[in-house]
């Protein structure tokens, strides 16, 4: 049989499958079915016992005569050169390395297949992962792999007719949780295996935000409700940095003009490179500035080097930039902000300052990753570098205004997605904003957050008008991002995770 003609076959197949569910309502097989059982046993047979051990009496036995395998890195076998390539390949008597199949937990899924309403086979669909080991060295995880099986029901027996393996990928984050974040009581023990109290994830599709997603505790026993309320760290950053460009967009505001004009700090009233700094240098962390003037033993804020030079990332450089257009414009950042930001977008749940208008019945209480509550800080005056507090909502409509380039003016558009600094490979900072460099012209803008008990990331697509935001309420959330990014940015997620990552 030919690949193609095979692959129209299972799609009709599949058609076939969908039209009938629709017809006689009927899914996926529950897991306690009889026919979900025997699936997972022959599954079990297959490869906790054929492949793990070597056993290819198992797959003699549990292959169809015309037996087909498709295999996106190694082309297409039948019966016989399957069995051929197994005995002498991986599990050959010389072989040096030993490999272990292992099925994702929750990732399958199966679907019954019947002719005149008797049942005659079924499609399983799922996720697994292959682990190396060998005399020397201990076991080590391998890729993983999605995979398709067609079985049928031949003399009362079931016997594997067709095999697909593909989207073979070393990361976790294509593992078998494509459906994980669509299924709440899977997420929330997910988040519990993880200690992470709470997660917020919102899906931005077609520059819209489509879908807000919130799982876990405010604190313990109570539920997080979809408007939870989070801090979000250092993603108050773009929020000044937008808040600035569209003054600069509407001729208000100079990017390059001298901010000493508005503002001097005591500290560095008598240093020449007072001068230098600008709009631009702040907004792309080349101000020269610690990240915060208390990391030194003198508690004053000085130069580590010539602004403009290097990169440093520096709350400390938004601090001085809100102090100047505070001068300028004889109102506070909290205010700018609102009229700016927060009151066109409708972003009615969020603010710089903690005051009376907080619903504390939906603020998410901060942890570390013991468990132990942090005190939440409660800024009496807007911070332009960190401590906005805001909804997932918000924030999503936040970020779908920048990806439709709303209230800037293109120039500065421009500048601000343009390479202003480079922070590493394929990575740089805009103006406000990191840029991931994705290849073949397509980019991301991403920022995150990391405070006490505090972790945020957002990542924008404006290519593909795709965004998603994640919000953690603890120390360590950061480590559920991979899985998150991945599984709804695909390959541009992966992409993002490996300049991360390498």
């Amino acid at each position: 049989m030919k690949i193609n003609q095979f692959f129209f076959q299972l799609k009709f197949l599949l058609i076939g499958i969908l039209f009938f569910q629709i017809q006689l309502g009927f899914s996926q097989e529950a897991k306690n079915s009889d026919l979900y059982k025997t699936i997972m046993s022959k599954d079990s047979l297959l490869f906790d016992i054929g492949f793990n051990t070597c056993d290819v009496k198992q797959f003699e036995n549990l292959y169809t005569e015309d037996f087909e395998f498709y295999h996106d890195k190694d082309s297409i076998s039948d019966k016989a050169k399957f069995l051929k390539t197994f005995q002498n390949g991986i599990c050959s008597p010389t072989r040096k390395y030993n490999y272990r199949r292992e099925l994702i937990d929750g990732s399958t899924e199966i679907y019954p297949l019947y002719k005149n309403g008797v049942l005659y086979g079924a499609i399983q669909m799922g996720t697994h992962r292959f682990y190396e080991s060998s005399a020397s060295n201990a076991e080590q995880a391998g890729s993983f792999a999605k995979f398709t099986h067609l079985w049928l029901l031949k003399n009362k027996e079931w016997k594997l007719a067709r095999s697909l393996s593909y989207n073979h990928q070393m990361t976790s984050s294509s593992a078998g949780i494509s459906n994980l974040f669509d299924h709440d009581l899977e997420t929330e023990k997910w988040l519990k295996e993880n200690n992470v109290p709470a997660l917020g994830i919102g899906i931005i599709t077609d520059g819209k935000l489509k879908q807000v997603k919130v799982f876990g505790e405010l604190k313990k026993g109570v539920s997080a409700p979809y408007n939870t309320i989070w801090n979000v760290a250092s993603l108050t950053k773009p929020i000044t940095a937008i808040t600035v460009l569209k003054l600069v967009s509407a001729g208000k505001w100079d990017l390059d003009e001298p901010l000493y004009r508005y503002w001097i700090d005591p500290d560095i009233a008598k240093d020449p490179y007072l001068k230098l700094l600008t709009t631009r240098i702040v907004l792309s962390h080349q101000t020269g500035f610690p990240n915060w003037r208390s990391f030194n033993e003198f508690n004053k804020l000085d130069f580590k080097f010539k602004p403009g030079t290097q990169y440093q990332y520096s709350g400390e450089g938004f601090e001085y930039l809100r102090k100047a257009l505070e001068k300028k414009f004889h109102k506070t950042l909290d205010q700018l902000a609102s009229e700016l930001v927060f009151e066109p977008l409708k972003m009615t749940d969020s603010q710089l300052i903690w005051n009376d208008k907080i619903d504390l019945s939906r603020y998410a209480v901060n942890y570390d990753k013991n468990g132990n509550a942090y005190e939440p800080t409660k800024n009496k005056s807007a911070n332009a570098a960190d401590d906005l507090l805001t909804t997932i909502e918000d924030y999503g409509r936040f970020l779908s205004s920048i990806m439709n380039n709303e209230g800037l003016g293109k120039k500065v558009f421009d500048d601000m997605k343009s390479h202003q600094i480079s922070t590493k490979k394929n990575k740089y900072f805009g103006l406000g904003f990191e840029i991931y460099d994705l290849g073949n012209e397509n980019y991301a803008l991403s920022h995150s957050g990391a405070d006490k008990g505090v972790q945020t990331i957002f990542v924008l697509l404006p290519k593909t008008k795709q965004g998603l935001v994640i919000f953690t309420n603890v120390d360590d959330g950061y480590k559920v991002y991979e899985n998150i990014v991945v599984h709804y940015l695909g390959e541009n997620g992966q992409k993002i995770v490996d300049i991360e990552t390498k």
